[in-house]
């Protein structure tokens, strides 16, 4: 097409949906782009939580706090667990297994509950589990500073090891990630999937060492509970903040790559479906 006089000619861009990119491809693009949102999002989370509560930053410990008391209380008195400092123990698997319960069940209910805001404009569906996880990683982060008051009360000093604690919270930050989408996906479609997970994460618990050690368990038993993804990240956290002592490189690796698998496959699952979920939540 021509255009005026002494100008160069005009070019139209043709859109050619054949040349689209694959939406796993696109979504992961569109959510890097979107990453202002994706910190709106955790910094809405964050101020709602704390913004009105009296004790503040000091509810991320509350609940396992009261949990270790009553564990420790009942399983050291009556099991008798060798383990230490079972207070400590305790506490340690319920931080690391409430960042996961929480931040997958986010996952689903916060893309569920902003279901009118999807279908009114455009946004990378991924984000609200993104920011789950996003929000569980400053949650964790604040309950590590009242986990150092009281383990400086029973008598344990900080180890140099606390300094790779990002290692253990990345690898359970890809698998919450991973399962979050997948529920995600799933829980569009199928609105049982968000209690029905609520009631699975309680035998979930029990199937993962966090308020008992492996080894008191028949051998056959625990090979079955290595199965389990969240006993890497939770193994390799323990022997870091509790243990002061650097993990097994197997652990690190296994927790690792079952946390990217899981990042893959739940990626995967939930971009099939997220040019649909507009028109489902």
């Amino acid at each position: 097409m021509t255009g005026l006089a002494g100008s160069p000619p005009t070019v139209r861009s043709i859109y050619d949906s054949s040349k689209r990119r694959s939406p796993f491809v696109e979504e992961l693009l569109t959510v890097y782009q979107y990453r202002d949102l994706v910190l709106q999002l955790i910094a809405r989370t964050v101020k709602t939580r704390y913004k009105r509560s009296v004790l503040g930053v000091a509810w991320t410990m509350i609940n396992p706090l009261l949990t270790m008391l009553v564990l420790t209380l009942v399983f050291s008195t009556i099991f008798r667990f060798d383990t230490g400092n079972y207070a400590l123990f305790v506490l340690s698997g319920l931080l690391i297994w409430n960042f996961f319960a929480q931040s997958t069940t986010a996952a689903m209910g916060d893309l569920i509950w902003s279901g009118g805001l999807v279908g009114r404009i455009y946004l990378p569906k991924s984000a609200f589990s993104v920011a789950a996880i996003g929000t569980a990683l400053v949650n964790l982060g604040f309950a590590l500073l009242p986990y150092a008051l009281i383990a400086l009360a029973l008598g344990v000093r900080p180890a140099w090891t606390w300094l790779l604690l990002p290692l253990p919270a990345l690898m359970i930050a890809l698998l919450a990630l991973g399962v979050g989408l997948g529920l995600s996906a799933a829980a569009v479609y199928f609105p049982d999937v968000m209690p029905t997970y609520e009631v699975l994460l309680m035998a979930w618990m029990y199937l993962t060492p966090v308020i008992y050690p492996l080894r008191v368990l028949p051998a056959g038993v625990q090979q079955l509970l290595r199965f389990n993804p969240v006993y890497y990240p939770l193994t390799v956290f323990r022997a870091l903040l509790v243990d002061g002592a650097l993990p097994r490189a197997g652990d690190v690796l296994l927790g690792l790559v079952s946390g990217l698998a899981a990042l893959l496959i739940g990626w995967w699952v939930f971009t099939r479906r997220s040019r649909e979920m507009a028109y489902r939540v």
